[in-house]
């Protein structure tokens, strides 16, 4: 293994692999609460729109963090950042903890506040420090791992609380006492991988700076960035409003059939990745919009029947189809943004990703007093349809030209 200054280190394959489970714990905090929402709402009181806000606040922590610090670790270096963001999640899952002796929506919102800055932390920084610690020859693999390990992570979070929520005492409490050991274990982990940053500075030294993209990644940034708020609007409506339809509307009050909903999205984008590679990035994405607009007519379809089975057909599908944009976009932004700026430009894609998974959440949460959530649910999907549609219309273009 070559010494840590040099910015290449030899890790081996334990080394990725060890990195991208890390980011998977880290991300299965931030959607820990889905399955959730349902027991805080009968415990404290509040509305589907209180839901929706309570979610979006996450999602504005990662964007704050990502536009203010997300290229830090280019200059300070990865595992700095990363042993950061994990003890932001272990202090969201404290705060989730402490919420049980308060019982109130602040805390709600400060423990979704903090769980949106470990993931701003994570998002950009852990995808490019899995790639730059694969071997040379795992790279392409890497690239998988790494936004698996994201979905993947994401979707493990939900389904772990609601088996926890259903089937083990202290619903409110085992799956942030879990959570809080698997961080535990994943802090040690990160803390003895290499750094892959050459000359990395002091984590005093990190600045406030926005993420910027190199002149060689913009040509390929925006088709990326716009199938990537698609795709991920249709996973924060999945993770925010629709345990309140499972429960409320198709009259289900299983915990772990709502965790398992939510999982089957994720798991579904993780195996969709995996097509990936024989299609192509530049292919990929815009086949992906088109799998994704298959998938919101299936959500519209539950809606409007107040069936369960559409509303898994859906998360099966758009899963898949957010999976294979997600993908294409990472891929794409990573092969053209050179080494030093890496970082920056994968935290710039998520930033617009997750103002996909805040904005039209809300408008669903505000639609949803006057018009009910299945028909506001109805006009989301309407709106990330054309979208969708407009973006890989788009980018069919662009790639015949």
């Amino acid at each position: 293994m070559t010494d840590r200054p040099t910015g290449e280190p030899a890790a081996g394959r334990a080394g990725y692999l060890a990195a991208a489970a890390a980011f998977a714990v880290c991300m299965a905090g931030t959607t820990l609460p889905t399955p959730l929402y349902g027991l805080y709402q009968d415990q404290i009181g509040f509305s589907e729109l209180t839901v929706t806000v309570v979610f979006a606040i996450y999602a504005f922590g990662v964007i704050g963090v990502l536009l203010l610090v997300g290229n830090a670790s280019d200059t300070v270096g990865r595992r700095p950042v990363l042993l950061c963001g994990l003890a932001f999640a272990a202090a969201s899952a404290v705060t989730f903890l402490a919420e049980q002796g308060l019982r109130g929506l602040p805390l709600l919102f400060l423990g979704r506040l903090l769980s949106g800055l470990s993931a701003g932390l994570f998002t950009g920084t852990a995808t490019a420090y899995v790639l730059e610690l694969a071997p040379p020859g795992r790279r392409a693999r890497a690239g998988f791992v790494a936004t698996a390990a994201n979905m993947g992570g994401l979707g493990c979070g939900p389904l772990l609380s609601g088996v926890l929520a259903q089937y083990a005492p202290g619903p409110l409490v085992l799956p942030y006492v879990v959570h809080l050991a698997l961080l535990a274990a994943s802090f040690a982990v990160t803390w003895f991988l290499p750094e892959t940053v050459p000359a990395a500075r002091p984590l005093r030294s990190a600045r406030p700076r926005r993420p910027t993209l190199a002149p060689e990644v913009r040509g390929v940034f925006v088709p990326a960035a716009v199938a990537a708020f698609a795709g991920f609007s249709l996973l924060g409506v999945f993770t925010s409003v629709s345990p309140t339809f499972v429960t409320k509307d198709l009259g289900i009050h299983n915990h772990a059939i709502v965790g398992l909903v939510v999982f089957a999205a994720f798991s579904a984008s993780t195996l969709g990745q995996l097509l990936v590679p024989r299609l192509g990035t530049a292919r990929a994405v815009p086949l992906g919009c088109l799998v994704l607009i298959c998938g919101l007519g299936l959500l519209a379809v539950s809606l409007a029947t107040a069936t369960l089975a559409p509303l898994v057909l859906s998360a099966v599908v758009g899963g898949a189809g957010q999976g294979l944009g997600l993908r294409g976009a990472v891929g794409e932004i990573a092969a053209a943004a050179p080494a030093e700026h890496r970082g920056g430009a994968l935290s710039a894609l998520f930033v617009v990703a997750y103002f996909g998974i805040s904005i039209p959440v809300i408008g669903v949460g505000l639609l949803s007093g006057p018009l009910g959530l299945a028909h506001a649910g109805l006009v989301f999907t309407a709106c990330m349809g054309v979208l969708a549609a407009v973006s890989g219309g788009y980018l069919l273009r662009r790639a015949r030209a």
